[in-house]
């Protein structure tokens, strides 16, 4: 089936959640795929408990947040008055931040580097915390824009694995801007499956339809839930 332009959504919050999940479910349907393959990442970065807290109680449990310390500002008491939350660290690490992000995220989708695997082995040995992790792809290349290139990939896997002990569990793209997101996502879902990672964490509030129909198990949405910031 080739890929469709998603439907446009109602960014109300908690109505956008409805009609993001309306829309996976049709996107699940017609790529022959069961929702619960796909998991929906709220991404609440830059959002105060108050405008967050009306999707966690519409249902949503899984958020994203690009910045480590804006996430421990408000996460943990919202965690603590809503249990079962899954926190995922959508946006770059840095090195120094690694001790905090093992403690607080239950995922993180950016290891693009050496020192950022040197950093986790390090504090998930220390912490004895195994956060879920993704490689992130640059598949644009972009110099501006973080990430392992397409190339680089398979080689850098492996070091994660076999030199650093981590344990990868898929991979994210962020496709350029101005390119149609769907070879982007191939792409992501082809490094993906001779590496034999399953997961596949890409697509937004544009393109989350389009990323379901390319395999992608985590979609990580934004302003379609909250509105534009």
């Amino acid at each position: 089936m080739s890929p469709q332009t998603p439907s446009p959504i109602s960014a109300h919050s908690p109505n956008g959640l409805a009609a993001v999940e309306q829309e996976i479910a049709r996107a699940c349907k017609e790529s022959r795929r069961d929702r619960k393959s796909v998991t929906l990442i709220a991404v609440s970065k830059t959002l105060d408990a108050s405008a967050i807290t009306p999707v966690i109680e519409a249902g949503q449990r899984v958020f994203g947040e690009n910045r480590v310390q804006e996430a421990k500002a408000k996460w943990p008491e919202l965690m603590a008055a809503y249990p079962g939350i899954a926190l995922h660290l959508i946006g770059p690490l840095q090195s120094n931040k690694a001790k905090e992000a093992v403690a607080l995220f239950d995922a993180i989708h950016s290891v693009d580097r050496p020192s950022i695997c040197e950093a986790l082995a390090k504090e998930m040995n220390s912490q004895k915390r195994r956060p879920e992790l993704f490689v992130q792809l640059n598949t644009g290349e972009e110099p501006q824009k973080a990430g392992v290139a397409p190339g680089e990939a398979d080689a850098f896997i492996a070091a994660c694995r076999d030199k650093y002990g981590l344990s990868i569990s898929g991979l994210m793209c962020i496709p350029p801007v101005d390119d149609a997101p769907a070879p982007h996502f191939a792409l992501t879902a082809k490094i993906a499956a001779r590496n034999g990672l399953k997961n596949l964490s890409m697509g937004m509030s544009a393109d989350f339809a389009i990323a379901i129909q390319f395999g992608a198990t985590h979609v990580r949405v934004g302003s379609a839930i909250f509105g534009h910031r």
